[in-house]
């Protein structure tokens, strides 16, 4: 495939996303998902990772781990993870990071978002489709934490990616975020 023309941006969305219930809420930023999605998400070569936050505690959270190794202990013992952390970028709201990233390239990103449930949309669009399309556009990708993002979230993007589907006789789709980013980033820009 060679070095990719389109700009990947992706979002961790933790607000607005559904709680169990079905209702609006805001989730828990853990350790795991500021670290792995980061580490990913250099690998495939993405701008920038937005977490989206509308509180600021949570959002200072990040920035004390950020800090610790960035130029905290942490700077001198892991450069690799260093390295990967410095793609993380702040936003209080995915309208935010839509407007951070059409700062950055002059023009609006494609607005990608993800759901695990299978959802009947005219904006659907498959893996492979999604891949063949790209071109120099940016594109924001965004995966929600919870039980998804809500469904105005899901209406406002441009296009919704059509759900991760393993071989489970069950139709088990319930995987973690940091693994349902590194598989959707490895079909979307994955070098097979």
């Amino acid at each position: 495939m060679g070095v990719r023309e389109t700009p990947l941006y992706i979002a961790l969305v933790h607000w607005p996303v559904l709680g169990k219930a079905g209702d609006e809420v805001s989730t828990s930023i853990t350790h795991f998902d500021i670290h792995d999605i980061a580490r990913v998400s250099k690998a495939y070569g993405a701008k920038k990772y937005f977490i989206v936050h509308k509180m600021q505690e949570q959002l200072m959270y990040v920035s004390r781990v950020l800090s610790h190794w960035n130029t905290g202990e942490g700077a001198g013992l892991n450069p690799m993870r260093q390295q990967a952390l410095a793609g993380i970028e702040l936003s209080e709201s995915i309208e935010l990071a839509v407007a951070k990233v059409t700062a950055i390239e002059g023009q609006r990103p494609k607005v990608v978002a993800t759901a695990a449930r299978s959802l009947n949309t005219e904006n659907l669009v498959t893996f492979r489709g999604l891949r063949e399309s790209l071109d120099a556009q940016p594109v924001l990708v965004l995966f929600g934490t919870g039980y998804g993002l809500t469904p105005e979230v899901l209406k406002g993007a441009d296009a919704l990616l059509e759900p991760i589907k393993g071989e489970s006789s069950q139709d088990y789709r319930h995987l973690s975020v940091r693994s349902a980013v590194s598989i959707c980033l490895d079909r979307l820009f994955g070098s097979w």
